[in-house]
């Protein structure tokens, strides 16, 4: 399935000291990348027109419900295939990690030569290419923050049209479904004008503190080696609980933290519009809710081992925080949590809403 939306490739291997090669990691994705369902051009093309026109319908349900309203300048939805979310995304990939890989180049002690920079961005182009095709098979949607571009609400079209077969659900109420799920990213990002900032700094400075020493990178291997078993445990976060410090973890907890509030917020929005314009929403959340656990043994293993089965618990944390705090000072209170990075919760208090209630509103 074929979108007709293009795009420029813009990121390339010397804004990263060489260190990865984007053009590479875009090629290997799309090579990679599963084969989306079998349609006709004029399947794909009217699937392609209902989409967009399910995310129009989206927006004022979402900015009533949610009491968020995304200005009048802020960029419109788009309907991208499985290809072009990966290049999408090894642009925006590659602007945020710049200035972590410029960062990891001054903690060298000498610069690689062209032929090692020119072999080491092609194996870490393609590992990255292969993280994006997997990805590419399993996102239905993504407010992108594009770090040095246009933020963008992206719709992957092949990806609803397969999980709408797979669970046999209305295509209309599905398409509908979810993008009262990501119109509700696209306000919150929009309506709040500082949160892009405050995530996209947020997340490099932990990339960078995440950046291995060199005079430490070898008992990282070697704790990595030994202990790979237990990342692939359930409930687990999979390679960042073997990589990283206890003060690398409260880091993460903190930006999890405010990615749970994201997920569950969006949850909550797009089941609380549900009802009113999508008949058959309790359906489709019984039966996606029982795909979000994966299916075969493979899909799970791959899923602990990425950390995506703890992006699984973000939803349900997240959705239970934010229903929480509505039913104790309603949804204008729960606003308060975008006035300022300091009214977003603590990891705490994603677990216990009562003490966020307490410490924002007294």
């Amino acid at each position: 399935m074929t979108m007709p939306e293009t795009h420029q490739p813009s990121s390339d291997q010397s804004s990263t000291g060489g260190y990865v090669d984007w053009q590479f990691a875009k090629a290997a994705g799309a090579k990679l990348v599963a084969p989306g369902p079998k349609v006709t051009a004029a399947e794909a093309e009217q699937v392609v027109t209902e989409v967009r026109q399910a995310a129009l319908r989206a927006q004022q349900p979402v900015a009533d419900t949610a009491r968020l309203h995304a200005p009048g300048d802020a960029p419109g939805p788009i309907v991208v295939d499985r290809a072009t979310w990966i290049a999408l995304n090894a642009d925006s990939m590659a602007a945020l990690m710049n200035p972590v890989l410029g960062k990891l180049a001054d903690r060298q002690k000498a610069a690689p030569s062209e032929a090692v920079k020119a072999i080491g961005g092609k194996v870490t182009g393609g590992e990255a290419g292969a993280l994006l095709a997997f990805m590419a098979s399993k996102v239905l949607g993504q407010y992108d923050l594009a770090p040095e571009g246009t933020p963008r609400l992206m719709l992957v079209a092949p990806n609803l049209v397969q999980v709408e077969r797979e669970l046999d659900l209305d295509p209309s109420d599905f398409r509908l479904w979810v993008c009262m799920h990501e119109e509700t990213h696209r306000v919150q990002f929009t309506a709040v004008p500082w949160l892009r900032d405050h995530m996209v700094e947020r997340i490099r400075t932990l990339a960078t503190d995440l950046v291995p020493d060199p005079t430490t990178l070898q008992d990282t291997l070697a704790r990595l080696g030994r202990q790979l078993p237990d990342a692939l445990r359930s409930g687990g976060a999979g390679l960042t609980d073997l990589i990283t410090s206890p003060e690398q973890r409260a880091q993460l907890a903190e930006v999890t933290a405010v990615m749970s509030l994201l997920e569950g917020h969006a949850d909550v929005v797009m089941d609380a519009v549900g009802p009113a314009v999508i008949p058959s929403v309790a359906q489709i959340r019984r039966r996606f809710d029982e795909r979000r656990k994966g299916v075969g043994a493979f899909d799970r293993m791959l899923r602990r081992l990425l950390g995506l089965e703890a992006k699984m618990r973000q939803y349900r944390d997240g959705a239970v925080f934010v229903r929480a705090v509505v039913d104790a000072v309603g949804t204008d209170g729960l606003n308060r949590v975008w006035e300022s990075p300091e009214t977003l919760p603590k990891p705490s208090e994603i677990e216990t809403p009562s003490a966020w209630v307490a410490r924002v509103h007294g």
